[in-house]
């Protein structure tokens, strides 16, 4: 049987990160916790952890930072935890590597859904290697290029950003926050408009679409043949 994946929870407030390692040890996952940066990178340096949970707002060196330093090293999914909702905040995280974004105060169960999320993402990713097959049409996330038969589609960058989050995320919502963040596409609606232009490229029938799907009330899935 394969071992729990293991996550890492940091955060100065011991009541929360008490809470969510009961939360999330109780869910079925290996939980390390740590009150500081400092303490985090010890157990980065001798433990490989599945995912980490990193609080903006510590005092000394803060996530952001600790964020950076596992960039260095490693592509671990890292989830951040913040008191601030600005988007200038998200974005920040977003541009470090951030893989989510979760603002307090927030639902131990709404974190443990993204969490469940980002860790099928990551095995999906490891294990994807064909191209994705869209009515006929194939795109290769390793090369970021769509292709018809021989013949390459042209996309233009924001569109080429675009379809990589959504097949990053194959089958899986992805909120429009995330794709303008993300796509550094400015704005949600800024999103719809790449997105009613993706559809023409990829789609049979544009206003029929079977594989850049809405989700009601999130943002958009990509949905391969």
């Amino acid at each position: 049987m394969a071992e729990a994946p293991h996550l890492l929870v940091v955060d100065d407030d011991d009541r929360l990160r008490s809470l969510l390692k009961r939360f999330l040890s109780a869910g079925g996952y290996r939980v390390t916790a740590a009150q500081d940066a400092a303490t985090a990178r010890k157990f980065l340096r001798s433990v490989d952890f599945d995912l980490a949970i990193l609080d903006v707002m510590m005092p000394g060196e803060d996530g952001f930072s600790l964020l950076a330093g596992i960039r260095e090293m490693s592509a671990l999914p890292v989830v951040m935890l913040t008191a601030r909702d600005e988007i200038e905040s998200r974005i920040e995280g977003f541009q470090l590597g951030a893989d989510d974004y979760i603002a307090k105060p927030f639902e131990p169960e709404e974190l443990s859904l993204r969490i469940g999320a980002i860790l099928r993402r990551s095995v999906r990713q490891e294990v994807q290697a064909e191209p994705i097959v869209l009515s006929g049409q194939t795109f290769d996330l390793g090369k970021e290029e769509l292709r018809k038969g021989e013949k390459r589609v042209y996309l233009t960058g924001v569109e080429t950003q675009l379809l990589i989050l959504l097949a990053q995320n194959l089958g899986e919502p992805v909120s429009r926050i995330a794709l303008a963040e993300k796509g550094a596409l400015g704005s949600e609606r800024s999103v719809d408009v790449q997105v009613t232009r993706l559809r023409r490229k990829i789609e049979p029938d544009p206003r029929e679409p079977t594989h850049l799907q809405t989700v009601r009330g999130v943002g958009y899935k990509l949905v391969a043949d």
